[in-house]
C-alpha cells in the first residue's frame, strides 16, 4: 500500500507492510492539546526523544478554547485554598471525585490523582503557570478577572456534601478575561519547545502499526502531500480529543446529546478512540456526555426554581450548573423554565450568551401559568408546595441547602425560557479509551495494547459522567494523565 486512500483509522497496517520508516523516534504524541503537551513534556524529561504531530496548523485544541480552570486540592490545600481559609483533605477530595465519576468510575485513577493532586499544582507552576492568590466566594462560572479560586461544582449541594467536606477547588490561572484556556496552552508549549520535542504540524494521522502480536510500533501520517512512516521504539500516545465534533459518531453512541446544538470542540472526530480500537483497544463509557446551559450569575438565579414542561421541579438548584443541565436534558420536550420573582430575579451576566430571556411574567403565578399555556394549577401546585416548605427552611423533594431557600412570593413574577431547542447548550463527550492511570490502552478483557497510550478525552479518566462534572476536571485529567502516559510510554 502506497496511497493514503488505503489507509485506514479503523483498520491497522501490519509492520511487515511497512516500506521504510521516515520518521524515528522513542515516544509518538499524537495531538498537541493539554494532554498531548503534558506527555510530551514529561516523556522528554524522562530522556526519550519525542516527536509530536498535530492535525492542524497550530497547538491547543479543545484546551484552548476552555477557560484555563483545572481541578486542584487535596493534602490539606493548595496555598490558594489555604490562603482563603480552606483545609482541603486528600479523603475528602476522594470521596467527592468518587461520586462525581459516576456509576462507571474508575477508583484507581480517582486514588492517584487525589493522592497527587497538590503535587500536579506545583508542576503546573514549575511549568509556569502562574496563579493570583485570590478567591471568589460568589456564584459564577469564569470569572473576567485574573482572580483564582472558585467553586466550581457541587461541592457544596446535595448529595456530595453529604459524604465529602466541601471546598472551592477550581483554579483560574492569572489571565485576565475570558479564555484562560489559551494562556495555559501557551505555557505548556512554551515548555515543549524548550525541552526539545520534535513537533510538526499539518500532519494528519491514517493508521496504527502493530506487529503479528499486536504490539504497537508506530504510526502513518499524512502531511504535505506525502504519506509518512513515523516508527516510536517505546510507545505512541494518542491524545486527539473527544468525539463530540463527529455528529456521527455522538449519533451511534450518544443520541442524546444532539439534544444540545452548541458541540464544544476544534477537530474531536474522535480519530484517536477509532485508532485505539483499530489496535485491539476498548472504548467505555461512550454513551456519556457533559452538557450545560450558563444560567448564573447572579447568584440570586439560584433561589429560582426550574420546572418542565409540566410544570413540575426536578432537580436541586444548587448544584452545579452542567448538572442541572443534564437533569434538564432527561425530561421530557424542550420547554423548561426558571421561575423567579422580583426578590431573586436579575439580569444574567450571561445572557447574551445563553440565550435564556423572559417567557412569561404576571403578578401572580396564576397568569405565569397562563401564559406558559400549562394545565391549571400545574405550575401553582409546585410553587405553593416550594413556598411553603422554603419558608420552613426545608425541601424535602430535591434536598436544596437552606441558604438558597426562599419562597417566590414577591411579584412580578418571572419564567425564564431555557428551551433545550432555543438557548445555549453546549457539549462534550466523556467516553474514550480504556487505560490504566499509567496511559496504557487496555483491550476487552482488560489486558494491555503493548506500545500505545491515551490521554486527554482521547481516554475515559475521571470526568465520566455529566451529573457529576466539576469544572476544570477536564484540564486536571488531560494535564495530570497526560503526564502518566508520557512517563509510561518513556520508561517503556
Amino acid at each position: 500500500m502506497t496511497a493514503s486512500a488505503n489507509y485506514s483509522l479503523d483498520r491497522p497496517c501490519a509492520l511487515r507492510d511497512v516500506p521504510r520508516w521516515t520518521v524515528e523516534t522513542d515516544v509518538i504524541v499524537v495531538g498537541f492539546g493539554a494532554a498531548g503537551a503534558s506527555a510530551a513534556i514529561e516523556a522528554a524529561r524522562a530522556g526519550a526523544h519525542v516527536a509530536l504531530f498535530e492535525a492542524t496548523s497550530g497547538n491547543g485544541g479543545t484546551s484552548a478554547l476552555s477557560g484555563g480552570e483545572i481541578y486542584l486540592g487535596g493534602g490539606g490545600g493548595t496555598p490558594i485554598q489555604r490562603a482563603a481559609g480552606f483545609d482541603d483533605r486528600t479523603e475528602d477530595l476522594y470521596k467527592y471525585l468518587l461520586m462525581a465519576g459516576g456509576p462507571n468510575v474508575d477508583e484507581a485513577k480517582v486514588r492517584l490523582y487525589a493522592d497527587g493532586s497538590l503535587g500536579h499544582y506545583q508542576w503546573l507552576t514549575a511549568q509556569g503557570v502562574e496563579y493570583r492568590n485570590s478567591y471568589i466566594a460568589e456564584r459564577t462560572i469564569e470569572p473576567s478577572t485574573d482572580d483564582c479560586l472558585i467553586w466550581s461544582g457541587s461541592e457544596e449541594a446535595w448529595p456530595f456534601v453529604n459524604e465529602a467536606r466541601p471546598a472551592p477547588r477550581g483554579h483560574c490561572p492569572k489571565f485576565v478575561g475570558m479564555g484562560g484556556g489559551r494562556y495555559v496552552m501557551d505555557v505548556l508549549a512554551r515548555r515543549v519547545v524548550e525541552l526539545g520535542v520534535d513537533v510538526r504540524y499539518d500532519h494528519r494521522a491514517l493508521a496504527l502499526v502493530p506487529d503479528d502480536a499486536h504490539r504497537v510500533h508506530g504510526l502513518i501520517l499524512r502531511a504535505g502531500g506525502e504519506t509518512l512512516f513515523a516508527r516510536a521504539r517505546k510507545g505512541v500516545v494518542l491524545c486527539t480529543g473527544g468525539f463530540v465534533m463527529n455528529r456521527e459518531m455522538v449519533r451511534r453512541h450518544a443520541a442524546w446529546m444532539l439534544r444540545s446544538n452548541f458541540p464544544i470542540g476544534t477537530v474531536d472526530d474522535g480519530s484517536g478512540i477509532r485508532l485505539g480500537v483499530s489496535a485491539g483497544g476498548a472504548a467505555i463509557n461512550m454513551a456519556e456526555g457533559f452538557v450545560t446551559l450558563p444560567w448564573y450569575p447572579p447568584g440570586s438565579l439560584v433561589k429560582g426554581i426550574f420546572v418542565n414542561g409540566r410544570g413540575q421541579r426536578f432537580v436541586n438548584e444548587d448544584c452545579y450548573h452542567g448538572r442541572v443541565s443534564q437533569f434538564i436534558l432527561q425530561q421530557p420536550g424542550d420547554r423548561i423554565w426558571l421561575l423567579a420573582d422580583a426578590a431573586s430575579y436579575q439580569p444574567m451576566e450571561f445572557q447574551e450568551l445563553s440565550r435564556v430571556e423572559i417567557g412569561a411574567a404576571g403578578e401572580t403565578w396564576e397568569e405565569v401559568e397562563r401564559e406558559l399555556r400549562l394545565p391549571e394549577r400545574s405550575l401553582v401546585a409546585t410553587v405553593e408546595l416550594y413556598n411553603r416548605n422554603a419558608a420552613l427552611g426545608e425541601d424535602p423533594l430535591f434536598h436544596k441547602a437552606k441558604r438558597w431557600l426562599a419562597p417566590l412570593e414577591k411579584p412580578p413574577f418571572v419564567a425564564l425560557d431555557c428551551r433545550i431547542d432555543h438557548c445555549f447548550y453546549s457539549s462534550f463527550t466523556l467516553g474514550g479509551l480504556d487505560t490504566l492511570p499509567t496511559g496504557e490502552v487496555l483491550t476487552e478483557d482488560r489486558s494491555v495494547v503493548s506500545g500505545l497510550y491515551a490521554a486527554g478525552r482521547t481516554a475515559c479518566g475521571l470526568p465520566r459522567w455529566g451529573g457529576g462534572y466539576s469544572s476544570g476536571m477536564s484540564l486536571a485529567d488531560a494535564t495530570f494523565f497526560g503526564r502518566q502516559a508520557g512517563a509510561q510510554a518513556a520508561r517503556a
